[in-house]
């Protein structure tokens, strides 16, 4: 397993999981001093706020303001407030009850009290508290959680002077398109940061193991207690749900990431009718294949996928894709060499493994996969019945 994590990590990956949660055992609050600047006496005119750059998506758009934005949609951004209980052992040995609270962001998303968040703000919660805008603080009831997304839908009783904020389309989002992060760092309600998006189709650690792909990246600072919040582009609209970060301090060093609004509206339709997500599962690893790979192994492609390990009596072992048969080191990087070499999806060339999982991902437990895999110097296509996604990855042995 320790050569799979040495191999996959040319793909991006190693976010922080959970790591945008406060915990909140006892808070010290460090009181910073302020740059004043010389007042200039001579100066009396004002100057309006400029609109933030308009996304490249939408060439009608003028664009708003980060004011505006934030007067729209700062009273509909959540305060959440989770309680958990978790078990622990006493320094005699005993076991003991230890309660802590965890807070987070979230978001109203319709009329009837629908308040999106991620799953780690609320995961094992006994009771979990919302605020809304101005409004007293209330108990909401968790609808449901798909920890292999990192969503969880909660509902509020009381919605009354707050607006639901506006969902846009992340499928359209472009690298450069300037976005707006509302949330409440370190416990600091309805704190507004701006940024661009970074990057695209980043993959990132769901809390149950498996992957998250298609993922925004940003440098609008978020730090613990962001989880949840929204990511708002140059219209207004929220594009994503910012989720963790990628820092060796915890704190924000510029490298964020948000689960994208397609894919929770996805889960959203899902919990809403049934409480529960279900989620295909191919039953493989494997890593991506580079030039210098491609050249050391003297490979018949020049980009794909090789498969490392296939889950015993999983989908893909059923269908007859093969795994590696050993390992070969090639400028220090373990690659394992011998099993398939996936290069189609769907009949599609695909470039890594980021390509396997999002098509997976867009199928149902039953569909059928076909992958084109390279075996023996022959191209085969092979069709996979995908199965229903574990729990976790300990339950899978494998990752999707």
């Amino acid at each position: 397993m320790q050569s799979a994590r040495r191999f996959l990590s040319t793909s991006f990956g190693s976010a922080i999981d959970g790591g945008l949660v406060v915990l909140v055992f006892g808070a010290i609050l460090i009181e910073t001093g302020a740059i004043q600047a010389n007042d200039d006496s001579s100066s009396n005119g004002v100057i309006a706020p400029a609109a933030l750059a308009k996304p490249a998506s939408n060439s009608s758009s003028k664009g708003l303001t980060v004011h505006d934005i934030y007067q729209r949609d700062a009273q509909g951004v959540a305060f959440i407030s989770s309680q958990i209980v978790q078990q622990a052992q006493s320094v005699f040995g005993f076991p003991q009850r230890q309660q802590s609270t965890a807070t987070g962001s979230g978001f109203l998303i319709d009329g009837d009290g629908h308040i999106l968040t991620n799953a780690h703000v609320v995961q094992g919660a006994k009771r979990v508290d919302v605020q809304l805008g101005d409004g007293a603080t209330q108990q909401a009831e968790i609808v449901g959680t798909d920890p292999s997304t990192d969503i969880a839908l909660l509902k509020v009783d009381n919605t009354e002077g707050v607006n639901p904020l506006a969902l846009g389309d992340s499928t359209k989002v472009q690298v450069g398109d300037p976005v707006v992060a509302i949330g409440n760092p370190f416990g600091l309600d309805r704190t507004v940061t701006t940024g661009i998006v970074s990057a695209l189709q980043r993959q990132i650690q769901a809390p149950n193991g498996f992957s998250i792909s298609d993922v925004i990246q940003t440098d609008a600072a978020i730090n613990p207690g962001n989880s949840g919040g929204p990511l708002i582009d140059g219209n207004g609209q929220v594009i994503g749900i910012n989720s963790q970060i990628e820092s060796q301090s915890g704190g924000n060093v510029g490298i964020g990431f948000a689960v994208p609004i397609k894919t929770a509206a996805d889960v959203v339709s899902q919990l809403q009718n049934g409480g529960e997500v279900q989620r295909a599962y191919l039953g493989i690893s494997g890593g991506d294949i580079t030039p210098s790979i491609a050249q050391a192994l003297n490979l018949p492609v020049q980009q794909g996928v090789l498969v490392e390990q296939v889950l015993n009596g999983g989908p893909a072992d059923d269908a007859g894709i093969k795994g590696a048969t050993g390992q070969a080191t090639i400028g220090g990087q373990t690659v394992p060499i011998g099993g398939d070499i996936i290069t189609k999806v769907e009949g599609r060339p695909i470039s890594g493994m980021d390509e396997v999982i999002s098509a997976v991902n867009e199928k149902k437990p039953g569909d059928d996969l076909t992958l084109t895999v390279w075996r023996a110097g022959q191209q085969k296509d092979v069709t996979v019945k995908l199965g229903d996604r574990p729990a976790n990855v300990q339950g899978a042995g494998s990752q999707p």
